[in-house]
């Protein structure tokens, strides 16, 4: 046995599933001793043991302070990738790198991007809001007018429908977490709540949606239930406390947490309040898959509990035997995550995870579970429950219900499926190496 492992069995860090996997109350009981195996170090590689010397960067004057901060060019790989890199008149996807970063707020210039005719270039004195139809009194806002209104913040993911499409394929693709997942991310949100603009424009009884129009060449449009307005709707004008970036919506968006991306309509420039919906070009096409019995799954809205894991990832590969902290997140649009369970043999056995504060509703929640790899093969899951009592379901039970894609396309961001929240399984194999598998 090595030292490292020694440690840990003085702690009384016992395994609390099969394969290496450690109760989440490691972290509590036996913190410091864990850090000590995870990294290695033992008494004589100490600080008092080394000798400080000056690196090549403290011998000299640094680079001067810029007007807004980059990141350090050794970070230059920490980047969106781009479905359509050439900007060809097509949709333009950038997809977050997951297993690059950590914590639970996605920052702005990496949070994921669908623009499908590109992203307008809009004055923002120029622009207007527009809440007409069913209404007492139509009315304009523009963004001088907003931000005489009370503000509030909702700390949310947003994700697409098509998200995780990649994992309807019959075979398993080999694809990296940010291929597979990179269409969600989370951040926090400032703006008008929507309630507050139709308490002034007032309400015909009538009205029981409403349609949100983007001003980009599409004019993507999507119809709303009027209930989700009266809700927690809003207006958002900042991201992550700076104005919303133009592949966000600048200089405002709708912002309707928990529910389908391309329904946080971008470049809002128009709300008009129906008694029915629009059955628009996105909301019948789209986002309206069709179900194995022929009918079609359409205006449903809620993103589902989920969960994957980050670290390890395709692409992060373990350098050698020994202890690793097993991390990903974790989100529903039920309210907040109540439990993560985390698996090293493909399911066979579970250890509950932690989770890092804060845990907030409709957001993410990062999940942390210590885990020894003993460098034989292992397959790593998550399985997520929400407070509402929901639970993730096994992949075999979302294909029962929701059919397999028919064939395997060329790339990931082919796939017309949507909705998908099932478990994501990395294997880890005797290299290090990991992978995409189904378990």
């Amino acid at each position: 046995m090595t030292k490292k492992h020694s440690i840990l069995d003085r702690e009384g860090l016992k395994p609390a599933a099969a394969n290496g996997l450690f109760d989440r109350r490691a972290f509590f009981k036996g913190g410091a001793a864990l850090a000590t195996a995870m990294t290695g170090y033992t008494i004589g590689n100490s600080a008092a043991a080394q000798q400080l010397v000056d690196d090549p960067w403290s011998r000299g004057i640094g680079n001067r302070v810029q007007a807004y901060g980059t990141p350090s060019r050794f970070e230059s790989g920490v980047a969106r990738i781009l479905s359509n890199p050439n900007a060809e008149p097509r949709t333009q996807h950038g997809r977050t790198p997951h297993h690059l970063i950590n914590g639970t707020f996605t920052p702005n210039g990496l949070h994921f991007v669908i623009s499908h005719t590109g992203n307008p270039d809009i004055d923002p004195s120029a622009h207007k809001l527009v809440i007409h139809g069913l209404v007492e009194r139509p009315l304009v806002f523009t963004l001088d007018a907003l931000a005489r209104y009370p503000m509030v913040s909702r700390m949310t993911f947003l994700e697409c429908g098509g998200n995780s499409a990649a994992l309807w394929s019959p075979e398993p693709l080999q694809n990296t977490a940010q291929e597979i997942h990179g269409l969600v991310s989370c951040a926090e949100y400032t703006g008008v709540l929507l309630s507050t603009l139709l308490e002034e424009t007032g309400i015909d009884p009538r009205a029981k949606w409403f349609i949100a129009e983007g001003a980009d060449a599409s004019a993507l449009h999507r119809s709303v239930p009027l209930h989700k307005a009266l809700d927690d709707a809003m207006i958002a004008l900042y991201q992550n406390g700076e104005r919303i970036m133009p592949g966000n919506g600048y200089p405002m968006r709708l912002l309707l947490p928990g529910w389908e991306g391309n329904m946080n309509v971008k470049w809002l420039r128009r709300i008009e309040l129906t008694d029915e919906p629009a059955l628009g070009f996105y909301e019948a096409r789209t986002y309206t898959p069709i179900l194995p019995d022929g009918s079609a799954y359409s205006y449903y809205f809620l993103q589902e509990v989920k969960s994957f894991i980050t670290h390890p990832s395709p692409g992060l590969a373990l350098s050698g035997a020994g202890l690793y902290e097993i991390s990903g997140v974790a989100y529903s649009a039920n309210g907040r995550i109540a439990r993560v369970m985390v698996s090293a043999d493909g399911g066979q056995s579970w250890a509950e995870a932690a989770l890092q504060d804060p845990v907030l509703p409709k957001a993410f929640t990062r999940f942390r579970a210590p885990w020894r790899w003993d460098g034989g093969p292992a397959v790593l899951q998550s399985r997520a429950w929400d407070e509402a009592g929901n639970v993730q379901p096994t992949r075999a039970e979302l294909i029962s219900r929701r059919g397999e894609a028919s064939r395997v396309p060329r790339s990931p961001f082919a796939f017309p499926s949507q909705h998908y929240n099932g478990p994501t399984s990395w294997r880890v194999g005797e290299d290090g190496e990991v992978t995409n598998v189904y378990a």
